[in-house]
């Protein structure tokens, strides 16, 4: 199998070249599964970690910002390292780093599970965000590699329906682990439980991935102006909404670091394209925004994972929070989103080579359909029926989701060489990461707003309807955006389909 191409490009002809992975199916798939369940522990600690908060912030009297930081902080970082890591993996070995990704990983969780302070976990969750950062770029760059045409589909498909699960199912598993362990310790059974799974999986890794490169003496091309003003960029961007809480005491200054992070963006864009006509490999190839499908499932990606994961944690925080139901139940009516997510994205990776972008424009109309329906939920329904009708609803939202992630996965990344596909898939993977980051900000902003303002005026069963409503805003919000945006996408597909057909 080689890298799509043999012409060195200015982008590319620095690198060693691609490997041939002499491997069988089975041993191509077996090196699969090492890589999508390592990718689905890094996910789970997304999801699973949001149930814990009420724990935490008993255990250590932490604050909504500390709260928050412990949240998105492993996504700021997670996101800062995804395109350099991504870079050094396209030009080194996607196995080491994977392994060194997966060791740190595996050692930072269990700091967070033995922090005695909401500052040692915070920065434990930050070197966890980091490490996780570092494996993802590799397991997307591998799956690209390994497999070609109709079994690529079926990869994603697998990738996106074990994603979807690991999304939707965390909360499920972070509340049973808080059930088992108690109110007081049960959190740190959420880390506690990388530590046994890390050491399989770098042991499963060491013994099935494949080397991908051959060897070079040629020096590591970083880029390393551009991976500064990339830095500033990401965090600059980021920083205003991660310390956005609701609380009456937010700091409105924050929101001058977006002043900053359009400044330091053009002169990312502008170092990177003088670079390149240098004839050297800046850190982000901009060339890779002109290929259209890329750039439109990208922006997609971002999106939906602006929606998704603000979807869950509302839930939870509403369930525990407004109808008093412990952990482990609140968590409990993700389940049948996860399911049918991952029944729709094993469809969704066969049926995308037919359908194309249509079946994810269906599946947006569906995950739409399923926050609407929560939010009636919460409103009409009454308290003691809502979780289960709760439940109900996200199996609808599920079969809509797994119809979005793996197909669009597949399709972004269908014009894209081999030889970038860590690299291309990393910046997909920032883009989730700060719409996670971004989503979940303003949700929690909402959600938090609306109590402080009217908890003391208004029944409390009245103060918890109204911010769930007012923060699943944003849900609604983002999946409309990337509706249109999967819109503009099929439009265009069938434009060009059109051409082509003319033309011949």
């Amino acid at each position: 199998m080689t890298d799509g191409g043999t012409a060195p490009d200015r982008v590319t002809g620095a690198h060693p070249v691609t490997s041939d992975i002499a491997l069988t199916p089975a041993r191509r798939w077996r090196a699969f599964w090492v890589c999508v369940t390592v990718a689905a522990i890094t996910i789970l600690d997304l999801s699973k970690v949001n149930v814990a908060l009420p724990s935490i912030e008993a255990a250590f009297g932490a604050g909504a910002t500390e709260l928050q930081l412990i949240v998105s902080g492993y996504v700021l970082t997670f996101g800062l390292f995804l395109v350099p890591m991504g870079r050094i993996g396209d030009q080194r070995s996607r196995r080491a780093l994977f392994i060194i990704g997966l060791t740190v990983f595996t050692l930072a969780s269990a700091a967070c599970a033995v922090a005695p302070n909401a500052t040692v976990l915070l920065v434990a969750r930050l070197v966890q965000g980091m490490a996780a950062g570092t494996q993802m770029p590799q397991v997307l760059g591998l799956i690209q590699q390994l497999f070609q045409g109709k079994e690529r589909g079926r990869a994603f498909g697998l990738f996106g329906a074990t994603i979807g699960v690991a999304t939707a199912f965390g909360p499920t598993l972070g509340g049973l682990l808080i059930a088992l362990g108690g109110p007081a310790d049960g959190w740190r059974w959420i880390f506690w439980m990388n530590l046994p799974l890390g050491v399989i999986a770098i042991a499963l890794a060491a013994w099935m991935l494949p080397n991908t490169r051959t060897r070079s003496r040629r020096p590591l091309a970083l880029d390393p102006v551009g991976v500064v003003l990339f830095g500033v960029a990401v965090v600059a961007l980021m920083l205003p909404f991660l310390f956005t809480t609701g609380a009456r005491d937010d700091d409105p200054r924050r929101w001058w670091l977006l002043v900053l992070f359009v400044l330091v963006a053009a002169g990312f864009v502008a170092w990177e394209r003088r670079y390149a006509s240098l004839g050297k490999d800046p850190l982000i190839p901009l060339q890779l925004f002109r290929v259209e499908s890329y750039r439109n499932g990208t922006l997609l990606q971002a999106m939906y994972f602006a929606a998704a994961p603000p979807m869950f944690l509302l839930t939870t925080l509403y369930l525990q929070g407004g109808l008093h139901i412990e952990p482990v139940f609140a968590g409990m009516v993700t389940i049948g989103f996860a399911l049918a997510s991952a029944l729709s994205s094993w469809f969704g990776g066969i049926l995308v080579n037919r359908f194309g972008r249509a079946i994810v424009v269906w599946g947006l109309g569906l995950v739409l359909v399923g926050v609407t329906g929560l939010v009636a939920t919460a409103i009409y329904v009454p308290d003691e029926a809502t979780p289960y009708v709760m439940a109900a609803v996200m199996v609808v939202a599920g079969v809509g989701g797994g119809l979005v992630i793996s197909p669009n996965q597949t399709l972004t990344l269908a014009d894209i060489p081999v030889r970038q596909g860590g690299l291309a898939g990393s910046v997909g993977q920032l883009a989730q990461r700060i719409g996670t980051a971004v989503g979940i900000a303003i949700a929690l902003a909402l959600f938090y707003a609306t109590i402080y303002r009217e908890q003391g005026e208004v029944p409390d069963a009245v103060v918890y309807h109204d911010a769930y409503g007012f923060g699943m805003l944003i849900a609604g919000i983002a999946l409309a955006l990337a509706f249109v945006v999967a819109l503009i996408d099929l439009s265009a597909r069938r434009r060009s389909d059109k051409l082509a057909h003319a033309a011949s």
